[in-house]
């Protein structure tokens, strides 16, 4: 199959990637559901799509289940240190899936791949951070006006593209994919709490027990980060512009204070807010010799990385694997891990099989109803249908071995009434 256009770093990685495909299928039985049912009924028949997701096992069997729902999908990298060559080169070689990604690639490689999938001219897009409709409504609105709609996977994504609306950029209808209840309560909780944890032990192999860990930002993410380094022992610190997230932080048992407050005492920073130069300059001057700092938001921005290679006297690249040393004029080291992007993705393998299962099967079926209901989306982002997110949480819990309660027929009439009073 690998006579399917593509630009992958060694079509040679494949059999391994398709190995590390399989595991992962292994844990998404709700995916694997919903390919089973595509493949017989076809929804996506005819429609071609492409796709700006992070070419991860998981990725691959959701375009898995998309191409046997018929869809004629082209697939590029949204990050360019997320992508697994192995997988890229299975999803040429033995799924027949055309694919551009590189682990690694420039900033202009990463864009040509971009025009690529812009180039397929697509029906339906899937993005992971906005990149791919941010170029389509901006840069091609000939080919923009082919889509029909397009599902959104990240908090960043769906802040761009809520600008876009207010802006009037938007040139279709968005399904925000990661506000729905199965993914953010899910996959951003406890996908990116263990997988960016286990990035920062890969990268430093660092002992959390009793280190001093800032989390900039206290929304899914941030949640999740702070509770998994808490439960490895470390001292949770996290810094909030939000005065709703901040209560709740210090509620949830944690110390909450100023990042100029944080910098003097942190041992390691997540920046985990999809907001620029949360950690700035000001902050490096302040920081501990050693203190280490790395972000699991989408973009590279949340870390100012240029402010600090300009205060830095040398920067030392990979002194670990993912780890960069800047040696400052006073002494003290900074590390920067990952270059600054998703450390989950970058020093580590990203979320378990096991929870992109529901945030795959959100964006599957979304993709459907999209199809189901093109004729009546007007152009703004909209809200993934409760249904859906039912649907996967109630076939998650099946594939659990977890049974719940359902309502009596009493208890419905009940809600549903407003006679019963004291």
């Amino acid at each position: 199959m690998a006579d399917v256009p593509h630009d992958v770093k060694d079509l040679g990685l494949a059999k391994a990637g398709k190995k590390r495909i399989e595991w992962a299928d292994n844990n998404m039985p709700v995916l694997a559901n919903i390919r089973e049912r595509f493949a017989k009924e076809r929804p996506l028949d005819g429609l071609r799509m492409s796709a700006c997701l992070h070419v991860t096992a998981e990725t691959a069997n959701l375009c898995r289940a998309l191409k046997a729902g018929g869809a004629d999908l082209v697939l590029c990298a949204s990050n360019p240190l997320s992508t697994q060559d192995d997988v890229a080169a299975a999803l040429v070689a033995e799924y027949g899936i055309a694919t551009f990604a590189i682990k690694g690639e420039n900033k202009d490689s990463y864009y040509k791949h971009i025009v690529t999938a812009c180039d397929h001219k697509p029906n339906i897009t899937m993005d992971d951070g906005c990149d791919l409709v941010f170029t389509l409504s901006n840069e091609r609105p000939d080919d923009a006006a082919n889509v029909i709609g397009s599902m959104e996977e990240t908090t960043t994504g769906v802040i761009r593209l809520r600008a876009m609306e207010a802006k009037g950029q938007l040139k279709f209808p968005v399904i925000a994919v990661n506000d729905a209840d199965c993914k953010h309560l899910f996959d951003n909780r406890y996908g990116t709490g263990q997988s960016t944890i286990d990035g920062v032990i890969r990268a430093t192999d660092m002992l959390m027990a009793g280190k001093r860990v800032v989390i900039s930002g206290y929304g899914w993410c941030g949640r999740g980060c702070a509770m998994r380094a808490a439960g490895m022992g470390a001292i949770v610190i996290v810094t909030e512009v939000d005065p709703l997230r901040a209560i709740e932080a210090t509620m949830d048992g944690y110390s909450v204070l100023p990042m100029p407050e944080a910098a003097k005492v942190g041992d390691l920073f997540i920046t985990t807010t999809g907001n620029k130069h949360v950690i700035r300059p000001e902050h490096f001057q302040a920081m501990k010799d050693g203190a280490v700092v790395c972000n699991a938001g989408h973009f590279n921005v949340e870390i100012d990385i240029p402010g600090l290679e300009k205060m830095a006297k040398t920067v030392r690249k990979d002194v670990r694997h993912c780890v960069d040393a800047f040696d400052l004029p006073d002494g003290r080291t900074i590390y920067l891990l990952a270059e600054g992007r998703l450390v989950n993705l970058a020093a580590a393998e990203g979320h378990p099989a096991s929870v992109m299962d529901m945030s795959f099967a959100v964006q599957a079926l979304t993709s459907e109803w999209v199809v189901a209901n093109r004729e009546t989306l007007d152009v703004r982002v909209h809200n993934v249908p409760r249904e859906v997110d039912e649907w996967v949480a109630a076939i998650k819990l099946k594939t659990m071995g977890i049974a719940i309660d359902t309502l009596t027929p009493e208890q419905t009439e009940y809600l549903r009434s407003s006679d019963s009073g004291t």
